[in-house]
């Protein structure tokens, strides 16, 4: 069984009238599963009528869900930018080409949304086994979405942006040449920065907020280990490739990766382009992102290898994470050709930037873009694998995806402050509700737009100052800054069933079994006997699963996040936690279907309930 992802869809109204038949070679799925893809976005408000041979469905989805439709993805069918049902013959759908089928009843879109993705190709529909997993599978679906649609810091921001901004959020250009005091900011408001593109802060006032009330901040980070482009991309050159025939570009490694599982990856390139304008006289930014699988980094074959290579599978990451972009037949064929290059557009002209540039990649900027390629002036690059997210599990208890560590986090954090303030949250807040994505906490957070700039303690400080309880007014302001907490959310470390030994037996944490507060007495993290206990309430008060507990062994190195940083530089309160998932640092990791919503509901109920428990516990 399958069906095609031809359709283009939004949340809101769906109308469908269609009447649809089992096709002769049963390549096309009937009524049946088209209504499971349909419902999987709201079951709790889907009617559906079946007749003998007709379907109609009406799809209606409360306004608080505008956060994150571009697709349905089912694990019966994942379909995203569905642009028309099309029937041939006797009212049978039949797959031929998407470039060929013929519509017949289209659907129609509004209010269009961010994370919009398109396939084109057919996805079998196996259905899994009914389990008790399915009621939350619409929320991992979402957060599927965000995560393909966000394989680099700068597209997650953009992804957040667009997101905030349909939940009414405004943009504040905190870095206009305007006094603090002439911003807007009023208690029932919401808004947003941005720094370097890749870092987002979001917050929102309540309505019955007064000077010296706190913050309650979800901090997480937006970067992944991954490879990044060079800033001389050139790496072969020998215009006939060498003796390999092959063009490589260089690829520097960022964060400590599991490098060995980018092997034999189709790999895709994104990130953000500088053009020369020459109309505007200005350059500007512009993200690109290439989910064609242009590149990879093959496997030397086994016979290649000796015993003892085989047994180490040591890797030289200068010499072997060098992906391949194509052959070099075209360049033997052209060689000795001086307008080779000016054909392609990218001669350098004396530029010594571009001199050192692979001229394969910059042309397919330039395509992907629409611009000359001589107008790109400088990029930053990283390479992502181009496999989408998927539901896997007998029961779909699981979610397969790239860069969980830490988009994971980075999801239920803006989905839960959107919720917040859809949800009338603000009508009995008396704090300032926020939000922090920082980019470079993979290599340590010391960048100007990492968890250790001034960015969190510039954001509280003037916010405080619009709002009366600034510099001009220390007490408010210390007062604020002991009324506040951050919940600093990254991925923790589940157990691993081949690897048990690995955990300290009392504390090893378990995928759908919750989230996870993370310490250690040496404070890599920033956890402490009182902000544990205040987290611990929280999920009791909201009648949530017992929190999870996680430390390392005493004989194993433990790991540190933006917590301690954050804590240190502001003065804040701070607990380390985070949803339990398996092959951190991998290209590929898993985590369970359930901790989707265990993390969303501790979220709002942490927005909800904190100052109330705060004040039951003494100093």
């Amino acid at each position: 069984m399958t069906i095609m992802d031809n359709v283009e869809l939004d949340l809101g109204t769906l109308d469908l009238d269609s009447s649809f038949t089992d096709d002769n070679d049963g390549r096309m799925c009937a009524s049946a599963t088209f209504l499971q893809v349909i419902s999987s976005i709201q079951p709790s408000s889907t009617t559906a009528i079946l007749a003998t041979s007709s379907i109609k469905m009406r799809v209606s989805t409360p306004s608080s869900s505008l956060l994150f439709l571009a697709g349905i993805r089912t694990s019966l069918a994942w379909t995203t930018s569905i642009r028309s049902i099309t029937t041939t013959g006797s009212s049978a759908v039949r797959h031929h080409h998407p470039t060929t089928l013929v519509p017949r009843s289209p659907l129609t879109i509004k209010h269009a949304r961010p994370f919009t993705r398109l396939r084109s190709t057919p996805i079998s529909t196996l259905p899994p086994l009914s389990s008790q997993y399915e009621q939350h599978l619409p929320l991992a679906r979402e957060a599927m979405v965000f995560f393909d649609s966000s394989p680099d810091p700068f597209h997650a921001v953009q992804s957040a942006s667009l997101a905030l901004q349909s939940a009414g959020f405004v943009e504040w250009k905190d870095n206009d040449d305007q006094d603090a005091s002439s911003i807007d900011i009023v208690p029932g408001g919401k808004y947003y920065f941005t720094r370097n593109k890749s870092t987002l802060v979001a917050f929102a006032v309540g309505k019955k907020y007064v000077p010296g009330n706190g913050f309650k901040i979800i901090g997480s980070h937006t970067d992944s280990p991954n490879l990044k482009v060079k800033p001389y991309s050139k790496r072969t050159t020998d215009k006939n490739g060498g003796s390999s025939g092959a063009i490589q570009i260089g690829a520097e490694c960022y964060g400590g990766g599991l490098w060995h599982t980018w092997f034999d990856r189709d790999l895709g390139v994104s990130g953000r382009v500088f053009i020369n304008d020459e109309a505007t006289g200005k350059i500007r930014q512009e993200l690109v992102k290439i989910d064609q699988a242009i590149l990879r980094i093959p496997n030397l074959a086994i016979h290649l290898q000796t015993a003892k290579e085989r047994e180490a599978f040591a890797i030289n990451k200068e010499d072997h994470l060098s992906p391949i972009l194509a052959t070099a037949v075209k360049e033997s064929l052209t060689a000795g050709n001086s307008n080779d290059d000016k054909e392609k557009g990218t001669d350098n002209d004396g530029d010594e930037w571009m001199k050192h540039q692979e001229p394969l990649l910059v042309q397919i900027l330039a395509k992907k873009l629409g611009v000359d390629p001589k107008s790109i002036v400088d990029f930053e690059l990283n390479l992502f694998d181009v496999q989408p997210a998927s539901i896997g599990g007998i029961h779909s208890e699981f979610v397969h995806s790239s860069r969980l560590d830490n988009l994971a986090s980075c999801f239920l954090s803006l989905k839960g402050l959107i919720d917040h303030v859809t949800h009338d949250g603000l009508e009995n807040d008396s704090d300032i509700s926020m939000i922090a994505m920082f980019d470079h906490e993979e290599v340590g957070s010391s960048s100007s737009s990492g968890a250790g700039s001034p960015i969190m303690g510039e954001a509280v400080r003037r916010i405080s100052y619009v709002l009366g309880a600034g510099e001009d007014n220390p007490l408010m302001y210390d007062r604020a800054i002991q009324r506040s907490f951050v919940l600093s959310v990254d991925q923790a470390h589940a157990v691993h069933p081949n690897y048990v030994s690995k955990h300290e037996k009392n504390h090893g944490p378990k995928m759908n079994g919750g989230m996870v507060i993370k310490r250690n007495s040496n404070q890599r993290y920033a956890t402490n006997g009182m902000t544990g206990l205040i987290v611990r309430q929280i999920a009791k008060k909201a009648g949530l699963p017992p929190i999870q507990e996680f430390v390392v062994r005493n004989d194993c190195a433990c790991g540190s996040t933006i917590g301690p940083i954050i804590s240190a530089n502001t003065g804040i309160r701070a607990i380390d936690m985070g949803c339990p998932q398996l092959s951190m640092h991998s290209i590929r990791e898993t985590m369970g279907t359930k901790d989707f919503t265990h993390g969303l509901a501790l979220f709002q109920a942490f927005f909800q309930h904190f100052s109330s428990v705060d004040k039951q516990i003494e100093d």
